[in-house]
């Protein structure tokens, strides 16, 4: 019988992050973000993208953004299992440098269409490395829903997860700059894996979460 995974994205991006993964046995299924409502919390969204998941205990993937919502997901419904790809599982794990802009709601200060200015920066640290993950990051910018954006970065700087369900596994590059190694524990590591992996290291992901799915994470 084929598992149903459903996959979300990060933050901007859509389901062609998809496109190199492949996982035995298993039917990948995109669940698209939606636009926020105004003042919208996190839970509330998070009731909202749920409802978009028909199985009632289903395997979910997420990646960067889409993890953290993995996880708000798991707190409202019975998640058979969770990957977390490029992400982070609680606050703890959160850069320092987040939880300042947070603070002090430096994030309301910039405007969210702004990479013109910063791409070349936020590209390094995304690990983008050839011309088809620089156009497909352009496109992901210049297509983003600005109100979407500007919440869900809110959401980001401003997480205090500290919950995590049982059967997670967290798989995560040692050269992510977005969320370095360093402050992350109990994952498995992908050798020279980027924030960009889940496109261009994405064999090596899938290998482990075949070999993993179904799997108590430990």
């Amino acid at each position: 019988m084929t598992t149903k995974i459903y996959c979300i994205s990060g933050l901007g991006a859509d389901e062609k992050v998809f496109t190199n993964l492949s996982v035995n046995g298993c039917s990948l299924q995109y669940v698209p973000w939606l636009k926020p409502q105004k003042k919208e919390t996190i839970v509330s969204y998070a009731t909202r993208m749920a409802a978009q998941i028909p199985d009632p205990s289903p395997v979910i993937l997420g990646v960067s953004f889409g993890g953290m919502m993995g996880i708000e997901i798991a707190k409202l419904i019975q998640v058979k299992q969770l990957y977390l790809i490029s992400s982070i599982k609680s606050v703890a794990e959160l850069p320092s440098w987040m939880r300042i802009v947070g603070k002090m709601k430096l994030n309301k200060l910039l405007p969210t269409r702004s990479y013109k200015y910063t791409e070349k920066v936020d590209n390094n640290r995304l690990g983008v490395s050839t011309q088809e993950e620089r156009d497909m990051v352009r496109a992901y910018r210049r297509n983003a829903d600005p109100q979407y954006l500007e919440w869900a970065i809110n959401e980001v700087v401003n997480w205090k997860n500290n919950w995590q369900p049982d059967h997670i596994i967290h798989i995560h590059g040692d050269r992510d700059k977005i969320f370095p190694i360093k402050k992350l524990q109990n994952i498995h590591v992908i050798p020279e894996g980027t924030h960009m992996m889940i496109f261009n290291r994405a064999a090596e992901i899938g290998a482990h979460i075949e070999k993993t799915l179904g799997e108590k994470a430990k």
